[in-house]
């Protein structure tokens, strides 16, 4: 794919509006002949220890990548921005600097660590700098953009740290871990704020799972991360589909599921109106002959989505234990047939599926029965504070001489930032980020991603997916 596609293809119109206002002015803020600016992003604590880096390369290919100033967008943004501040603060001459000597491509370098690589916190992730003195001014003329990193980030650490908790419970009470990619399922895009956040903050789950709903996501890995089906789906229902069956007919708009789909997964969401008569009266009798003729040949996947999930889970476990039988598995925990299991589609997050499974683990019911669906605590109950990201210049060549940089505000040391040129170094089984030059560029796990305008790494979804994946399944393989 050319590189200026991944612009007209999205429909951006202008890189020199993508920036907050008052970076506009900053380009005559800067102490007399700076030279060089070099800031840094990172994640400063929050809610996870660690944090998945997964997006920069989606920001760089749809918005960096290639020639994106043009004579148009430097009038406009002149016109734009001149009726904004009611005076004439736009660097015009910057910009029209960059057209002519760098033929509009943006002389930038970046530097960041490996899609997928998880990190402690308090450490360096990526690195941005100018490569001609006289566009000192453009490294943080983009901390508005670059930062978006933020949500892709803080995403797929969520999503991860939510593996673990599904991955913990079937080691212990499940005889393996093969349906782990497909545990849990992202319900989220119509929670989320644009098709365009729905696209990348969906890809970012598929960072760790392998299923999902939200079609925008399968549509960014693919054109941003080479990947041509990230995630799977399945034949379902909505209550709509269902209830305009009516009450009385609820039974036959679940039938009609079966036939129509007599093969292969199907699910159906059964609480429209009473989840205990529909789980036992309809599912575990009235159409029970028609499920169990299934056999191996599909499953059945009740979705439950309202109610207190810890509860309701267990309580339609033990119904359908109750109907269909089930079997003990070497660990044993109980299994339901291979033709039915459960999904429960609401009050899924972080915080909750501990409840859920700890609840099935007490009652000796195995981890692989329950599948979990989840939306906007998944994409949309998070900022960027969760992991609480930060972009701060740390260095500078001010009259030929180098210069750390760095804050310290007395009435919160916790946005201390890092001071100088920083590299990122593996010692003792973690990852430490030298400060003030002192580190050795050879070991330092940041490469070079982007620099004028092309991308130097292009990583795969694979490549990516590799790098995050929990240390329970990494062992194993």
């Amino acid at each position: 794919m050319a590189e200026n596609s991944y612009h007209e293809a999205a429909g951006v119109d202008n890189i020199l509006l993508v920036t907050d206002s008052y970076k506009v002015t900053h380009h005559l803020q800067y102490p007399p002949n700076t030279s060089t600016v070099y800031s840094y992003f990172e994640s400063r604590g929050g809610k996870f220890p660690t944090t998945v880096f997964f997006g920069l390369q989606y920001i760089l290919k749809r918005w960096l990548t290639g020639l994106v100033v043009t004579k148009e967008k430097i009038k406009e943004a002149k016109q734009i921005y001149a009726a904004h501040f009611g005076q004439d603060v736009f660097n015009e001459e910057g910009w029209n600097y960059i057209l002519e000597h760098h033929m509009g491509y943006i002389p930038l370098r970046i530097k960041a660590v490996p899609e997928g690589l998880v990190v402690p916190t308090r450490n360096v992730l990526f690195t941005v700098e100018n490569t001609d003195p006289k566009c000192f001014w453009l490294t943080n003329y983009f901390e508005t953009l670059l930062v978006q990193a933020w949500y892709p980030i803080t995403v797929a650490t969520s999503s991860r740290y939510q593996k673990e908790i599904i991955a913990g419970y079937m080691q212990e009470t499940s005889d393996n871990l093969d349906c782990l990619p497909f545990q849990l399922h992202d319900l989220g895009f119509r929670g989320c704020s644009s098709v365009e956040s729905a696209g990348i903050g969906g890809a970012a789950h598929l960072v760790n799972f392998q299923s999902t709903d939200t079609i925008a996501a399968l549509c960014t890995a693919q054109k941003y991360y080479h990947c041509n089906n990230a995630g799977v789906s399945l034949p379902d229902t909505e209550h709509s589909t269902i209830t305009t069956w009516g009450e009385h007919g609820e039974k036959d708009g679940f039938k009609n599921m079966l036939e129509k789909f007599p093969t292969g997964l199907v699910a159906c969401v059964s609480d429209s109106y009473d989840i205990w008569n529909a789980c036992e009266k309809i599912w575990g009798e009235e159409l029970k002959e028609v499920i169990v003729s299934r056999g191996d040949k599909g499953t059945l996947v009740v979705r439950l989505d309202s109610g207190h999930p810890a509860e309701i889970v267990l309580k339609v476990l033990n119904i359908f234990g109750e109907k269909f039988g089930y079997t003990e598995n070497s660990k044993g925990y109980k299994v339901l047939p291979p033709y039915i299991r459960i999904v429960q589609g609401d009050g899924i997050s972080y915080e909750s599926l501990g409840e859920i499974l700890e609840n099935m683990k007490s009652n000796k019911w195995s981890a692989d029965n329950v599948a979990f669906g989840s939306g906007g605590a998944l994409l949309q109950r998070l900022d960027r504070d969760t992991q609480k990201c930060a972009f701060k210049c740390s260095y500078a060549v001010i009259n030929g001489e180098e210069v750390n940089v760095f804050k310290d505000p007395i009435t919160d040391r916790g946005k201390k930032s890092k001071k100088g040129r920083l590299t990122l170094e593996k010692q003792d089984d973690t990852f430490v980020t030298v400060e003030q030059g002192k580190g050795d560029t050879e070991k330092d796990v940041m490469q070079f991603v982007f620099e004028n305008g092309k991308l130097l790494k292009d990583f795969t979804f694979a490549e990516v997916r590799k790098n995050a994946e929990i240390d329970l399944l990494r062992n194993e393989k």
